[in-house]
């Protein structure tokens, strides 16, 4: 029998987490001969729904689910983790300023990063979800020195999927037809979904995205302001954040993470900037494309890069620097 992996999951009793812990459990990300130990890691109050949860999960009785620790301490929950998914953040409130947001989330992923430190084991993989995304992943590894900063990435995944899907929908082809679109920088409305770099299959004939949509305006206008403001629309339409696709995302990204990318194919995730060829600042967590072997990711390098796109590129890093900066304000507090 294979041994157990750690996996766990912070804002466990939230719903994106609520869709994403049944795929999990029954195998959809970590293999499905893979037994897995679940940790559901959420805030005091929460604890009475966490036990819901829990009873839930032991209802489905899946068989590779060998045990189901609901927790609210970080020594609990972080302890000798193999994965550990962040959902669980401060979400904005009405007339909140975003320098407020920020702060409260710095203290949060400060706090989340010294437990992964102190507990978790040094190849865990973390991958923050909790917004906004792509500074909690920087603030998370900076307070855990002793993980490598590979080992940090943010999901930048949901994006990469509606934008997939939106080319699909345009070419009327099914998703999987349409490879190696990009997001580009920050998880917010200032991202840059990219697809000169994509391709699409219609008819058994794979052919560059701009040639298989053949409508230059739509491309670079509204398909980027659909993708940039996807998440906004979802909320007015159902009153709550979009939970179903995000925790697919999850999935997608962190399968990959484990098993690799398919040959010939990259995907969209944050991670650490370092040592770029696209003229990114290298103390940010950037969404770039990817592509993994052996657990183990590395950019793709060397795709030429038009006006059009150094500037979206450049405004996404130019917000994530800001943030950046404020955020590690917060920190040295």
């Amino acid at each position: 029998m294979t041994k157990p992996i750690r996996v766990v999951v912070t804002g466990a009793a939230g719903q994106i987490a609520y869709s994403l812990l049944y795929s999990i459990a029954k195998g959809d990300v970590f293999g499905k001969d893979q037994p897995i130990i679940l940790v559901l890691l959420d805030i005091p109050p929460m604890l009475p729904v966490l036990d819901g949860v829990v009873m839930e999960l032991q209802d489905c009785a899946l068989p590779l689910l060998m045990e189901v620790i609901p927790t609210d301490k970080v020594e609990v929950g972080f302890k000798d983790i193999d994965a550990a998914i962040l959902v669980g953040s401060m979400p904005r409130k009405e007339g909140m300023e975003r320098k407020d947001l920020l702060k409260a989330n710095v203290a949060i992923f400060k706090t989340q990063g010294a437990a992964l430190d102190k507990f978790a084991k040094k190849t865990v993989k973390v991958v923050v979800v909790g917004n906004p995304a792509n500074t909690n992943c920087l603030i998370a590894s900076k307070s855990a020195p002793s993980i490598p900063k590979e080992n940090f990435s943010c999901l930048t995944r949901l994006d990469h999927n509606r934008a997939s899907s939106q080319v699909a929908m345009r070419c009327g082809v099914s998703s999987d037809k349409v490879k190696n679109v990009i997001i580009w920088g920050n998880h917010s409305s200032t991202q840059y979904p990219d697809v000169h770099h994509a391709k699409v299959t219609v008819s058994g004939a794979e052919k560059p995205a701009y040639d298989a949509v053949k409508d230059e305006a739509w491309l670079r206008g509204d398909f980027i302001s659909t993708v940039q403001l996807r998440g906004a629309a979802v909320i007015k339409a159902r009153k709550l954040s979009s939970a179903m696709s995000a925790a697919k995302a999850i999935c997608d990204h962190v399968r990959d993470i484990w098993f690799g990318t398919k040959e010939g194919e990259f995907i969209s995730m944050g991670v650490y900037a370092a040592g770029n060829s696209y003229g990114i600042p290298e103390d940010l967590i950037y969404s770039f494309p990817i592509e993994i072997k052996n657990q183990t990711w590395k950019m793709v390098d060397g795709l030429p890069i038009n006006d059009f796109s150094r500037g979206k590129m450049d405004a996404t890093a130019a917000e994530l620097v800001e943030e950046r900066d404020t955020a590690l304000d917060f920190l040295s507090q």
